[in-house]
């Protein structure tokens, strides 16, 4: 912070407008990260001398309360310490979320479904917001893919670790045999563009189709055309919004998506790891996944890439994620 402020007072600073843009955005970041870290840190003093005087009169409520309050403070003292690992180029960028079925039928876009309240619950946990994008309900039940997006400070850093296909084992309730089962779900997440970003997009290259978009039938059936989708030609990326009742703003919802799917494929191919997130030769089947989701015969959720094991699945399943993200991080892998 020292060392910019010393470069804001030289003359000329203002002369280079998009250089001093980007170096006044960087003291913004450093600004909210140190005062995070001062009101933290006035937070520990605070009970430090808070307990010194609990423990000379022996004021046991005193003491309960400064226990509640540490519990909460050891909480948000974990998140800024892993926000500080989060220095990608995109990782304080809202996340792009979308969830596809894989081999498993019927099971399969059920388990899309769970997914994805999965991490909607995950986004409600952290005071993050989510906008749906686009949802293809499955032939019998679930879903077949679904696509929205979690808006908060950071969201694509914690959340680009959860890239790769999903494994569910359960007892199937779609098999009247009562079998066991095994079901596959990708899940890709792509980091929502700052406006700073230009993905320039030709519009020779776009194909936009309009449709009515689906619903329930009946009297809710939806007469006019407002759903958009759009087909970025050369690389083949079809991006669809059917959630707002205007087309002008669903196809505004499908090109800002569209934009980030290609900036982040171009990201993966300077990076070589385009097969890691797109490769169309990986099936969504056994052998690629990167966690395991199993309820039967035992319960256990466990991630192949850190060999991290959790017992609690219906834990887990309700948004409870960040001990994966974490170890993700935490290992190097999710950086």
């Amino acid at each position: 912070m020292n060392e910019i402020e010393k470069i804001i007072s030289k003359d000329g600073f203002w002369d280079d407008h998009e250089g001093s843009a980007n170096i006044l955005k960087e003291r913004t970041q450093l600004t909210s990260t140190i005062s995070e870290w001062e009101d933290l840190t006035q937070d520990v003093d605070d009970n430090m001398l808070l307990l010194e005087m609990a423990s000379e009169e022996d004021d046991m409520n005193t003491l309960a309360d400064i226990q509640k309050d540490l519990d909460g403070l050891e909480k948000k003292i974990t998140k800024f310490s892993i926000s500080q690992k989060l220095s990608g180029d995109n990782d304080k960028n809202n996340a792009i979320i979308s969830i596809n079925a894989g081999a498993g039928g019927t099971d399969a876009q059920d388990w899309v479904e769970i997914l994805f309240r999965m991490y909607s619950r995950w986004v409600e946990r952290n005071g993050y917001k989510t906008q749906l994008i686009d949802l293809q309900p499955g032939d019998e039940a679930g879903i077949k893919s679904v696509t929205f997006s979690a808006n908060g400070k950071y969201v694509y850093g914690y959340l680009k670790s959860e890239i790769g296909i999903h494994r569910l084992v359960r007892i199937s309730p779609f098999n009247s045999n009562g079998k066991r089962h095994t079901s596959f779900a990708s899940v890709f997440i792509f980091p929502e563009l700052s406006q700073e970003i230009v993905v320039d997009i030709e519009e020779k290259d776009l194909r936009i189709d309009v449709f009515r978009a689906s619903g329930a039938g009946g009297q809710h059936v939806n007469k006019t055309s407002s759903a958009v989708r759009v087909t970025h030609i050369p690389t083949g990326i079809v991006v669809q919004c059917q959630q707002e009742k205007s087309q002008h703003r669903n196809k505004e919802i499908a090109l800002k998506v569209l934009k980030s799917r290609i900036y982040q494929l171009e990201k993966q191919k300077q990076v070589d790891e385009m097969n890691a997130l797109h490769s169309t030769k990986d099936d969504i089947a056994w052998g690629n996944q990167i966690r395991s989701y199993v309820l039967h015969p035992y319960q256990m959720v466990k991630d192949h890439r850190i060999n991290l094991d959790i017992g609690n699945v219906n834990n887990v399943l309700d948004g409870v994620i960040d001990p994966f993200i974490e170890g993700m991080l935490n290992s190097g892998h999710g950086q």
